[in-house]
């Protein structure tokens, strides 16, 4: 596997599109399209939220019941959710605009938003962002780039990744974008993320890849503990790579899979490294537990705890709130067994050995919390298993920004 330049255009047939609808930014582009030039085998995970927005209501429909997708319409600003019918009809609109100017079927539309909650959408800005998208749209790394500004929020950079893995002989291309920044706790994905492949492989197979990839990659992020409305990761596959197509679990499935996990996992932490507020990405390892169940419920607590959160961004190694922490999170584990140990860029340090303190310096720990990415890890000493979760550090910022976000 090889990491390359690009996005959501990097792989073949692929193109991409912003536009400035002003949906609710002034000066901006606030709308995207991805586009396939010929169909695509599409597969999707959606938020568990039972209050879920008209998009992914939309969304749900096209990818369980269509054999094909061809284009994903973006909109950032208003979330489109607890909109009702005139939500829905909304989608539809979309979708129709799109079918009318990209030449294809409106069945093969999908559409995702993000921002406010609870207000309706301006359908004729919409319709006429959606005609401007086709026009611009374009195969280039700058139209991918444009897209994925387009979608953010609050997120204070874009989110792209891109790899090539050889499979069958072929070059086959991964590349996605996505955006998120707050209301991050998901229980299935993230905000919203567009992944794109030219690998020729069944819907079935591709859903059965995507649904266990987020396992491990978007279900491990959490930013506030809030799982949003929205949530949507959307993957399209064209088949123009040419590969033998995938219709097995084999030696090409593993290939592929093990891609697909890689792009997911580098989106994800750019997500959790960009929590509204955020000064440090912040990553949790559990080893040594005895089932993977547990090493994700003890990661997950302590990447959750407001109290760690802030101890990070105070670059304090107050290491008693972590095993606090994993004591409250269910699992059975004895406190008197584990080993606690930070790292960064800066070194790594134990802190803790058994379920005690080690006398460790305050300073060294200090430069290695300091750092923009921080990793806690913790041995429990009860197995074989293992988990990594993503989230970030508490910061004044976060409630300034949330305090503000509909003004």
């Amino acid at each position: 596997m090889k990491v390359i330049e690009g996005s959501v255009t990097a792989a073949k047939g692929f193109e991409a599109a912003a536009a400035a609808a002003q949906i609710k930014y002034k000066g901006r582009n606030d709308m995207a399209l991805v586009y396939s030039t010929v169909p695509a085998v599409a597969a999707g995970t959606f938020t568990t939220n039972v209050v879920k927005a008209a998009p992914v209501k939309w969304d749900q429909e096209i990818v369980y019941n269509q054999p094909k997708a061809q284009a994903v319409v973006i909109n950032s600003g208003i979330a489109n959710a607890c909109t009702g019918a005139e939500g829905y009809d909304c989608c539809k609109a979309i979708a129709d605009t799109a079918a009318s100017v990209l030449g294809v079927d409106a069945g093969a539309v999908l559409v995702a938003s993000t921002g406010v909650i609870g207000v309706q959408l301006p359908v004729e800005k919409l319709k006429n962002g959606v005609k401007l998208l086709a026009k611009a749209k374009a195969a280039t790394p700058e139209a991918g780039d444009a897209a994925a500004h387009a979608i953010m929020t609050t997120d204070t950079v874009s989110k792209q990744v891109a790899v090539t893995v050889e499979i069958g002989g072929r070059t086959v291309t991964i590349g996605g974008m996505c955006k998120g920044s707050g209301m991050i706790h998901p229980n299935m994905c993230t905000m919203l993320s567009f992944v794109t492949t030219d690998a020729a492989i069944s819907k079935e197979l591709l859903q059965e890849a995507l649904s266990a990839s987020i396992q491990d990659t978007y279900n491990m992020v959490s930013v506030d503990g809030d799982t949003s409305t929205n949530d949507t990761v959307l993957l399209l596959a064209n088949g123009m790579a040419e590969n033998p197509v995938i219709d097995k679990k084999d030696e090409n499935y593993k290939l592929f899979k093990d891609a697909l996990d890689y792009v997911n996992t580098e989106l994800s932490k750019k997500i959790a490294g960009d929590g509204e507020g955020a000064t440090a990405l912040f990553e949790v390892k559990i080893v040594g537990a005895a089932s993977k169940k547990d090493a994700v419920t003890l990661a997950k607590s302590i990447v959750t705890s407001s109290l760690v959160k802030a101890a990070v961004y105070g670059h304090d190694a107050n290491w008693g709130r972590i095993l606090c922490a994993m004591g409250y999170s269910g699992v059975a584990f004895d406190p008197e067994k584990v080993d606690l140990f930070f790292e960064s860029a800066a070194g790594k340090i134990q802190i803790c050995e058994n379920g005690v303190a080690i006398n460790f310096s305050e300073e060294t720990a200090t430069k290695i919390l300091s750092e923009s990415a921080v990793t806690a890890v913790a041995d429990v000493k009860m197995g074989d298993a293992a988990a990594t979760a993503w989230g970030c550090d508490l910061t004044y910022d976060y409630v300034k920004i949330n305090a503000d976000y509909r003004s």
